[in-house]
């Protein structure tokens, strides 16, 4: 994706540190929200909001469904699926300002204690 000077990519959204994955979410959580839940849409905005916000609970990221569909190549509808079904299994904390503000998501590890 090309950078811009501002430091935003191409789709709008800040650069940030990358995460390293636990091995919980690559040999636990992706088989169960894939292969369980038949979501792998699910499992592909939970690795992107844990990217985005450098690892669980480290920050917000304040991100619209648009813009979080064109980063990971699903649908607005897909998306909204996967975040409701994130946030039923309590994988993903949302709030917003107003009720026209662009929502800002929290990733939580709910297998990490601390």
């Amino acid at each position: 994706m090309a950078t811009r000077r501002s430091g935003t990519t191409a789709a709008g959204a800040r650069k940030t540190a990358k995460a390293p994955l636990d091995d919980y979410l690559v040999e636990t959580l992706m088989p169960d929200l894939v292969g369980h839940d038949h979501s792998p849409s699910s499992f592909l905005v939970y690795v992107k909001l844990w990217h985005a916000a450098g690892g669980p609970g480290r920050r917000g990221i304040a991100i619209s469904l648009s813009n979080l569909a064109a980063e990971t190549g699903l649908s607005k509808s897909s998306v909204q699926s996967a975040l409701a079904r994130l946030q039923k299994r309590g994988l993903v904390r949302s709030s917003r300002s107003g009720p026209t503000a662009v929502p800002v998501y929290v990733v939580l590890a709910p297998w990490r204690r601390g």
